[in-house]
Order: C-alpha cells, then structure tokens, then sequence
C-alpha cells in the first residue's frame, strides 16, 4: 500500500504529460498559420502605411490591384501592352535574368506554364531507394543528353530548397495515387503528414465487424 501514491501520483503526471503534447499538436498547427498569415499581412499592409495609416486598408488596397492588373491584362489591347512590357524586360540587361527568373519560378506553380504536376517516384542513391519528386522537363537535348534522361525536381522536407536530378527515365515512376499537391506535401513534411488517400481510408467503415 506504501507505493499506491507514488503510483497515482505517476498516473496523473502521465495522463498530465499526454494532454500537453495532445493541446501542442492541436495549437502548435494553428498558432503557426496564424504567426505567418499575420505576418504577411503586415508586411504587404507596411508598403503603403507612410501613405495610408488605416490598419488593413493598405492590404485590401494591393489585393484590388494585383487584382485588377489580372483583369485587365486579360482585356486585348491591355494585354498586347503587358506583353510588350514584357518583352522589354525580357531583353533589358541584368533586369532580365531577375525578371524572368522570378516569373518562371511563380508560373511553375501557378499559370500556364506548371511544372510541379507530374509526381513521380525517382530512384537516384541506389537500386531500392526511391524519393519523391516532380518531372519538370523531358526535353534534355539542351544538354547534350539523350531522349532516355529526365530532369526531376527535388525538394527538401521543411525548408523551401530542394535539387534536380537528371536521370534515365527507367529510374523514374510516375505517382497516380495521389495528387502533386498531396505529393509536394508528403515531400516537403518529411513524409509524417497524412494525405487525403489515407484519411479516406482511414473514414472507411470496416466490414465484418
């Protein structure tokens, strides 16, 4: 009987132990979303303080823009000037390199011009090891490479870096289970998170039960 409250005590510390890592994972997620929107939020809504000092409207007031250039660019004269634009900064010394750099890295998420939508299984270090990976270009005469190599993207699990590999396309799977999104998310988490294939499953109603 002499060990009984050091044992409940021991049980209570557990159970006490379990609900704080449980309260973590449940805040952890939430806090973080709101550190970095709240973040962007006063970074974009910071541009145009020293002009407007009402909080939220310089942030409103750039959304109606880029907004807006979207629209307009989408209207035939307009476009053939924005266009135009463009070519100029395509063929402008320096400001080429940043320019079109910047503007292929954001269409290659968003655009006409995605690249990050073919998910693929490639096998680079050794014969059973596989990661997982974006084809980005099939095209490697560039290089001086035959039509067997592929360029396949890689990226690193929570940072936003990663490497291209160019490889045979023997050593490359394509992934149809899941979406590139699920597969960009599996990647970049370290593969701890739980895609929507597993959580439906997971919904499903076991039979013969």
């Amino acid at each position: 009987m002499a060990n009984a409250p050091k044992n409940t005590s021991q049980y209570y510390a557990k159970k006490l132990l379990r609900y704080l890592i449980q309260g973590i994972i449940i805040l952890a997620p939430i806090g973080i979303t709101i550190y970095i929107v709240s973040l962007l939020f006063i970074k974009v809504d910071g541009i145009l303080r020293p002009y407007v000092n009402i909080p939220g409207l310089g942030f409103v007031i750039i959304v109606v823009f880029i907004i807006l250039v979207g629209w307009i660019s989408s209207n035939f004269l307009m476009g053939s000037f924005i266009h135009f634009f463009d070519q100029w900064m395509e063929r402008t010394p320096v400001i080429k390199f940043i320019y079109s750099s910047t503007k292929d890295f954001f269409e290659a998420f968003a655009g006409d011009k995605k690249r990050f939508n073919k998910a693929v299984l490639a096998n680079v270090f050794a014969e059973e090891v596989w990661i997982v990976g974006f084809l980005t270009d099939e095209e490697m005469n560039k290089f001086e490479m035959g039509a067997d190599k592929v360029a396949v993207y890689v990226p690193q699990a929570y940072n936003f870096a990663g490497q291209l590999y160019i490889l045979p396309r023997s050593r490359v799977k394509k992934i149809d289970k899941i979406s590139s999104g699920d597969a960009m998310k599996y990647a970049v988490t370290g593969g701890v998170v739980e895609l929507e294939e597993d959580h439906a499953q997971h919904q499903k109603p076991t039979e013969g039960l």
